[in-house]
């Protein structure tokens, strides 16, 4: 059987350090609805990472361009980031009803309140510690 504390202790614990891998916040655009965004670490920047890398890379091509069809391109491109941003990063939201339904983070998406969505959107960023560069992509 092996010993939970290392030997670099040297006595019980007193002041364990404690982390939570998510935080709620309130709604500043919505009275009364609350939502829990998940924190970053290492694993889930990996995962985030991933799910944007080719988004991201054709985004700034076809920012870059002058063609109108490609700026539509780059636009619905950004929405499908933002899609991927916060179907990783909203874990939990309460205190809000879609049509009669229990939001969740689908029905937000597709149904809900855009600017409670842009909100949460922000703080998932917030939460990332993205630059405005990376905010972007």
């Amino acid at each position: 059987m092996t010993n939970s504390i290392s030997p670099l202790d040297s006595g019980p614990v007193l002041n364990m350090a404690r982390h939570e891998s998510f935080a709620w916040f309130d709604a500043e655009t919505h009275a009364g609805v609350r939502y829990r965004i998940a924190r970053m670490s290492v694993g889930r920047r990996i995962e985030l990472a991933r799910r944007i890398r080719e988004a991201g890379r054709s985004l700034e091509f076809l920012e870059a361009s002058n063609d109108v069809r490609e700026k539509l391109e780059a636009a619905v491109l950004q929405g499908e980031i933002d899609r991927v941003y916060l179907k990783w990063g909203l874990e939990a939201i309460g205190g809000l009803e879609i049509d009669g339904e229990a939001a969740t983070t689908e029905l937000l998406i597709e149904r809900g309140p855009a600017d409670l969505s842009a909100e949460i959107l922000k703080r998932i960023r917030s939460e990332c510690g993205l630059s405005g560069s990376e905010r972007k992509n």
